[in-house]
């Protein structure tokens, strides 16, 4: 089995994926209102309309992306604007990470191994 990915519903899927692409400084050739696809190194994601597809009503789920430096990262993303929710913090498990919020509310971790 390989695990292809996620898929985040959304009401303006512009919006969230021109966010994403941003924020991992990627391009897609996705340009669309109801369906777009970021690909990264090690997988990809997809951003769809919610157009009464039932939600699970889960908010439980956290996206997280390795980087080369963590800092760095953090004050690129508070330049652009975006909600930063924890600073860059040493992890118990060998990890520097912080976190921030897409324009959904839903949580990211960029994080980097020490």
């Amino acid at each position: 089995m390989i695990f292809a990915g996620i898929c985040l519903m959304t009401e303006d899927v512009r919006k969230l994926a021109d966010f994403y692409k941003e924020i991992l400084q990627t391009a897609s050739d996705y340009d669309d209102e109801i369906h777009q696809e970021i690909f990264t190194k090690g997988a990809s994601f997809a951003i769809l309309k919610n157009d009464g597809i039932t939600q699970a009503g889960n908010s439980n789920m956290t996206m997280i992306f390795t980087v080369d430096n963590v800092d760095e990262e953090y004050e690129r993303l508070k330049k652009i604007g975006v909600k930063i929710l924890d600073i860059p913090t040493i992890q118990p498990w060998g990890a520097k990470n912080m976190r921030f919020s897409d324009p959904d509310g839903n949580f990211v971790v960029f994080r980097t191994f020490l």
